[in-house]
Order: C-alpha cells, then sequence, then structure tokens
C-alpha cells in the first residue's frame, strides 16, 4: 500500500486527486498508476484503470488472474467493474469512499456472485493516511478556488 501512496502524492504534486494503485504478482510490482483524469481530461483515467492496462501490456494478458491490486480509495463503479472483467482475484484499498465507493460503503460489486468472478476485498490498509491525503487535497482546493473568488471581486 506504501506504493500506492507514492502513487497517489505524484497525482497530487500534478494537480490531480490523490489516488494512487499498484499491481502485485508474484511479490513484484508489475504496473503503477495514479490518476490523471484532470491531466487527460478523460473521465476513464482513473489510478486503477491505467494500472489495469499496464498490467496487461506487461503480462500480454487481459487476464489478471494471480494479481493483487492495491489503491488509496475504495473503486468505483466502472473501476470495479473493470477489476471484475479483468479478473484480479484480491484489491486492497485505503479510504472508503461514501460517494462513490463499489467494494463494500454504497455496494459491493466485488463479491456479487451473480458474476462469473468475484474478488476478495480487503478495507481499511493504512485508511488513515490515505483518507488525510485526499482531506488535505479538497481542503486546499476549497482554499484556492476562494481566494481566486476574493480575487476576481477585488478586481472588479
Amino acid at each position: 500500500m506504501q506504493q500506492a501512496i507514492e502513487e497517489s502524492k505524484k497525482a497530487q504534486t500534478i494537480g490531480e486527486v490523490p489516488i494512487g494503485a499498484v499491481i502485485v504478482k508474484d511479490d513484484k510490482i508489475i504496473a503503477r498508476a495514479h490518476n490523471l483524469r484532470e491531466t487527460s481530461q478523460l473521465s476513464t483515467a482513473h489510478a486503477e484503470l491505467l494500472a489495469i492496462h499496464e498490467a496487461n501490456k506487461a503480462l500480454g494478458s487481459w487476464r489478471l488472474e494471480e494479481c493483487t491490486l492495491y489503491v488509496t480509495l475504495e473503486p468505483c463503479p466502472m473501476c470495479a467493474g473493470a477489476i471484475v472483467q479483468s479478473r484480479i482475484p484480491k484489491v486492497v484499498y485505503g479510504a472508503k469512499d461514501p460517494k462513490g465507493g463499489c467494494c463494500g460503503t454504497i455496494y459491493n460489486l466485488l463479491e456479487e456472485q451473480q458474476f462469473n468472478h468475484q474478488c476478495e476485498v480487503i478495507s481499511g490498509v493504512m485508511e488513515e493516511e490515505c483518507g488525510q491525503l485526499l482531506t488535505t487535497f479538497f481542503k486546499e482546493l476549497r482554499q484556492k478556488k476562494k481566494r481566486n473568488k476574493i480575487d476576481k471581486q477585488e478586481t472588479n
């Protein structure tokens, strides 16, 4: 999880929401990524999807059956769907996402028995550190927007 946190810090330094992901196979990181939605202006540029894409290339397969995904924030419905489709057997995440989490908070797509593949979900790993990165990022973003609004009013 520490490596996923390092990826999330890379996102934060470029103004992205600080979410990072790594995929591990045989105790080795085969893929790493961080959010790039704002940078790329692609709604699908979530850390998990970018890491899955990198892992697919590294293994030369769409199946990631012997891998573990570590991510700093609970995956959203889009990412959870991609995890199921990639056949990742285990997902470990840090902070819960009360607004979009689909690995137990709002819904649990990863353990849904009606799908042909389910994942083991381990939540709350380094939760405080993962959550604090997000809290700090959004607090600073709100403060920046407030300063910009005040600056704009003063110039008018």
